[in-house]
């Protein structure tokens, strides 16, 4: 970056940083971004930015607009896109009884729920001892979720890092997943780069991993594995105060991941089993995706899908999916009524909205 293009981008940032009564917020972030790189700054002033462009005040949105363009002369264009794509700002205004009226509104999942509204209890809780100058028992804020696929794990993870943002735990509450892909590279000595990278973004937020074990479990590249978690623990410790890891996968291979380091599971206070769901579960999840969709379903086909979900429940395998089997189930059948009602001359709206029997009979 030339010394006339940093100047010029900090010259525009300290006016805006005056017309807004900033503080000197903007140029901190501003400079972090000249002197150092750092993304978490870039992606901070990228949400601010977006925020004050959608201000009613008219004369912000000149010098928005030509903070934009030098952040974009700055870092180039790629960049900038890669980053805020990478991440989703969680910019909605939504309060913390919305947030809790919104996991409730999700099918089963009870005794998550309570973990869940337990948690919130306890950390509003310590906030209010700390405004009375009482001593906070404080814990790690980071979790494991234990389940098989489609039962509401990455969802969760998601409502958490709003509620947490609500009330005051987290700095951002956005929300980042990962993979082993994007945790552990190709050399030896990278991984741990590619970790500190990927922990800068979510910090102030939510890094969901899910099949957290998958980082251990191929031998043949053990040791960036052993790599990965080494940073990753440090991390754990290090960010504690504004950021949630948390880490997601089935029963056993989660037990032999908490295994493979002796300070990790330390790390972790809150365990959270996702039981499966029942085959009454199932068709709730279903039925709601129809009615999003503006279908309906006949009585008929009801019966049918209810005999078929307890089939799969009674015979389910280990790895069970759950919500995604739902979820198939509803885009087979959408299909199916769409290639049925095309060959009518002239469908009425009931046949653009019935699910029916025979709709099924092909999925069987």
């Amino acid at each position: 970056m030339n010394k006339e293009c940093k100047y010029e981008f900090l010259k525009i940032v300290s006016k805006l940083d005056v017309l807004t009564d900033s503080a000197g917020e903007i140029t901190y972030y501003a400079k972090k971004i000249t002197d150092e790189q750092d993304e978490g700054a870039i992606l901070w002033l990228a949400s601010k930015i977006n925020a004050l462009s959608d201000s009613s005040e008219k004369r912000l949105k000149p010098i928005v607009l030509e903070v934009y363009n030098h952040l974009l002369m700055v870092l180039g264009k790629a960049k900038l896109s890669e980053l805020c794509n990478s991440i989703k700002v969680i910019d909605d205004d939504k309060s913390l009884e919305e947030l809790q009226e919104e996991l409730d509104s999700y099918v089963g999942l009870r005794r998550v729920k309570d973990k869940v509204n337990e948690l919130i209890a306890f950390h509003k809780i310590q906030k209010l001892r700390e405004i009375e100058h009482l001593k906070n028992a404080k814990s790690t804020l980071h979790m494991a979720f234990i389940g098989n696929p489609g039962t509401g794990k990455t969802t969760v993870a998601r409502l958490i890092g709003k509620m947490y943002k609500q009330i005051g735990l987290l700095s951002r509450g956005h929300f980042i997943e990962v993979s082993r892909t994007d945790l552990i590279a190709g050399y030896q000595g990278q991984t741990a780069l590619k970790v500190k990278k990927v922990i800068e973004k979510a910090k102030g937020g939510v890094l969901f991993i899910d099949e957290a074990y998958s980082i251990t479990e191929n031998s043949n590249s053990d040791s960036y594995g052993r790599e990965c978690l080494t940073e990753l623990t440090k991390a754990l410790e290090d960010y504690r105060e504004d950021l949630v890891v948390i880490v997601a996968g089935y029963k056993e291979p989660m037990k032999q991941f908490f295994e493979s380091n002796p300070g990790l599971k330390s790390r972790f206070n809150t365990f959270i089993d996702f039981e499966d769901y029942d085959e009454n579960q199932l068709f709730d999840i279903f039925e709601n995706m129809c009615k999003k969709a503006d279908y309906e379903v006949s009585f008929d086909l009801r019966q049918n899908i209810l005999d078929y979900l307890k089939k799969q429940v009674n015979n389910k395998e280990e790895y069970f999916s759950n919500g995604r089997l739902s979820r198939n189930l509803y885009e087979e059948l959408i299909m199916n009524h769409a290639k049925r009602v095309i060959k009518m001359k002239d469908p009425k709206r009931e046949d653009l909205l019935l699910l029916k029997k025979e709709d099924f009979e092909e999925i069987l």
